[in-house]
């Protein structure tokens, strides 16, 4: 059985998550549009990666909703790869405005 706090992160993760594939899709296209460098192409990369990561964080957290049993370790796991790819797409932003690379 589900307690009534199981799937409360989850409900904040799904959403969010949608929305960060969304930002790193329109990230890729802005960065596809500027000429073509080592910088650009190394960011290009890195956000569809980072896509990937809030993609499953999504897929993740919508299972713990959906699912009737074991929805902590998805709920947990979810967590997790979210602010894994919070902490890459901030890392990414500081490259892109210093031009780190």
């Amino acid at each position: 059985m589900k307690s009534n706090h199981s799937n409360d992160l989850s409900h904040h993760i799904l959403p969010n998550s949608a929305t960060m594939v969304g930002v790193c899709i329109m990230v890729i296209s802005i960065v596809k549009s500027q000429p073509s460098d080592l910088v650009s192409y190394l960011i290009d990369k890195a956000l569809a990666i980072d896509s990937l990561l809030f993609t499953i964080s999504a897929l993740l957290s919508f299972l713990s909703i959906r699912l009737e049993c074991s929805t902590a370790g998805f709920e947990r796991w979810a967590e997790v790869i979210f602010i894994v790819g919070l902490v890459s797409m901030t890392l990414i932003a500081i490259v892109f405005s210093f031009e780190i690379v």
